[in-house]
């Protein structure tokens, strides 16, 4: 990583051990995912409900003439864009550049960020960045720089949350601050205007996702060269596979920090269910597909909400009948996610988290062991840690974790034998009286850039057909 670059910037503030400061998650992304994942989120500008600040680097001036008629559509709905990249000829006579506010910063060849490749978008409605520095020739190895320009690779992370967005257009703003004082000025008044606007609701992060899987999976039909060997395909597939995950990740991963009272209720079902499955004896690619499931469960707004994706996206791979229950199409977030087919065995345990165990519940009134085991075991296990948290909150630190845990499991029990499978209950009960006794289970964040292995071998064997 550069040395004064903006991701070697972004990641120096975020080291681990830093007060207020989260670690961020870092990955290797190859130049396919990211140009797919780029034309999504600059794509999200044209139905944004307010105008954005949008700052890109091209590296290059060729790359940006590559895009700068798109840029023009894109300028006309925002309040500025700045593009930096070294320049090449015709950087700055294409008509898009003479547009006035667009604003091209030309970058000395050795400046570092002249080496990355950044998009970001913030307005008072919508935000998101991708941010990525290209790998040396020492970090590619052996096998040497890549002789086809869509297997390039880069390191870094993108993301929704808007205060890291901000943190880097600043990081950004002082950075140009040397090319164009004045320029900054400008850019400094327009982050203050964003971040000082009232809003009543942003734009809906579900809408913004399901762009971002439709582009990336359209991407996987790009024909690839001949010259391929039968592994760069499939890598090149793998790493947009992930970003696709990454989407659905990144949104839930908003929808606890928007939470106060449980910001970490995924993670903490995550662990308490991987836990349960345990005593279970589930087999690893079981617990994977519920660790994934604990971690998407709180899509909220996707309950409520129409995905923007046309119903000929939704046909795209043919619909089968889920071994585990019958399909139902009455959970709109559920037929979001089964836009992936990886993701269809999750859609069906979200689905059915609101069954009851005596048929009374929805949507599909299914009783007993009818409903999939999976939704059965989330669905108790997400309520408890909603009583504990509620619990927690409510008494304001004059419950002690263990008598919040014994109330949640009094309620638990309470509800058995109608609304949940009394022998998962049990089981719960066992959970709990160890973590009463000192059992202590690690809750973490999980890495999102590395949320592939969730989708283990297996579970792909099985929810092809779901």
């Amino acid at each position: 990583m550069l040395e004064g670059s903006l991701l070697y910037q972004l990641k120096s503030a975020h080291q681990s051990g830093q007060e207020s400061q989260r670690s961020l998650n870092f990955g290797v992304y190859y130049k396919n995912t990211l140009v797919a994942l780029c034309h999504a989120l600059e794509d999200c500008i044209l139905t944004c409900s307010s105008e954005p600040l949008v700052i890109t680097a091209f590296q290059r001036g060729k790359w940006y003439l590559e895009e700068a008629d798109r840029y023009a559509e894109l300028a006309e709905r925002s309040r500025q864009v700045v593009i930096m990249a070294a320049p090449d000829s015709g950087f700055g006579e294409h008509p898009t550049s003479q547009r006035q506010n667009v604003e091209l910063v030309s970058l000395n060849v050795d400046d570092p960020v002249a080496q990355e490749w950044h998009l970001m978008i913030l307005a008072p409605t919508y935000s998101a960045m991708v941010l990525c520095q290209e790998l040396s020739d020492a970090d590619y190895g052996k096998q040497g720089f890549p002789t086809v320009d869509l297997e390039r690779k880069f390191y870094g992370f993108w993301t929704f949350e808007a205060n890291l967005v901000q943190e880097t257009m600043e990081l950004a703003i002082a950075h140009l601050r040397s090319y164009n004082p004045a320029l900054a000025d400008t850019l400094t008044n327009h982050i203050q205007a964003i971040i000082s606007t009232p809003i009543e609701q942003r734009d809906p992060l579900e809408a913004i996702v399901s762009r971002v899987v439709d582009y990336l999976q359209d991407s996987h039909t790009i024909t690839t060269p001949t010259h391929h060997t039968v592994e760069q395909p499939q890598i090149l597939d793998s790493n947009l596979l992930s970003n696709e995950v990454q989407a659905f990740l990144r949104m839930a991963q908003l929808t606890d920090q928007a939470d106060a009272l449980n910001p970490n209720a995924a993670a903490e079902v995550a662990t308490l269910v991987e836990a349960m499955g345990q005593f279970l004896d589930l087999p690893v690619w079981q617990l994977n597909r519920l660790k994934l499931a604990s971690l998407l469960h709180r899509l909220a707004p996707l309950q409520s909400s129409t995905s923007m994706l046309t119903s000929s996206s939704f046909g795209r791979y043919p619909e089968e009948p889920s071994i585990d229950a019958p399909y139902c199409s009455l959970v709109p977030g559920a037929q979001v996610l089964r836009t992936m087919p990886q993701l269809r065995a999750i859609a069906t345990i979200i689905t059915h988290l609101s069954e009851q165990w005596d048929g009374s519940g929805q949507p599909g009134g299914l009783a007993g062991d009818e409903i999939p085991l999976e939704s059965r075991m989330l669905g108790l296990v997400a309520a408890f840690q909603q009583q504990v948290a509620d619990q927690s909150a409510k008494s304001e630190g004059t419950l002690s974790m263990a008598e919040c845990l014994a109330i949640a499991l009094a309620q638990c029990h309470k509800e058995q034998s109608q609304r949940w499978d009394p022998k998962l209950v049990e089981t719960l009960t066992l959970l709990v009286s160890g973590l009463q006794q000192g059992l202590s289970l690690s809750v973490s964040l999980p890495k999102i850039s590395a949320g592939l292995w969730l989708l283990d071998s297996h579970d792909e064997a099985l929810i092809s057909r779901s």
